[in-house]
């Protein structure tokens, strides 16, 4: 197994790939470039070092991840194992209900027109002045 001992560092991109938080290294390392990627609190470049004890927090397709580093490891391992080297403070994902019920535009639809942007603005509770038309 590739496990190095409590003192060393590993670059973050590196190792938010070996853990399966990023499917591939260059796009753990692109989203490290994006800002996506914080280390203590810190925006990471892709050669940032990790320790044991460091929070990482990263922006993934399946939301935001928030993990502390329980063990560094360079090479991408089992989902079993990897699970071992983290410890997972995510946030729970929002209720299915909660999704369902946000308005979407139909795809391609374009731009809302002053109208629509008055009756979604009316819709999620911001204050809107009234108008003739409406």
């Amino acid at each position: 197994m590739a496990s190095d001992d409590a003192g060393a560092r590993v670059r973050v991109d590196s190792w938010v790939w070996a853990v399966r938080l990023f499917r591939t290294r260059s796009l753990a390392a692109a989203a490290c470039r994006a800002g996506h990627v914080k280390v203590a609190g810190e925006r990471a470049k892709p050669s940032t070092p990790v320790r044991v004890g460091d929070e990482v927090r990263a922006r993934t397709d399946a939301g935001e991840r928030i993990v502390i580093v329980r063990r560094t490891i360079t090479k991408r391992v089992g989902a079993a194992i990897a699970v071992d080297a983290y410890e997972d403070h995510s946030p729970p994902p929002p209720p299915k209900e909660l999704l369902l019920s946000m308005p979407r535009r139909d795809r391609g639809a374009g731009r809302p027109t002053k109208r629509e942007r008055r009756q979604l603005d009316r819709l999620l509770g911001h204050a809107v002045p009234p108008t003739e038309d409406d």
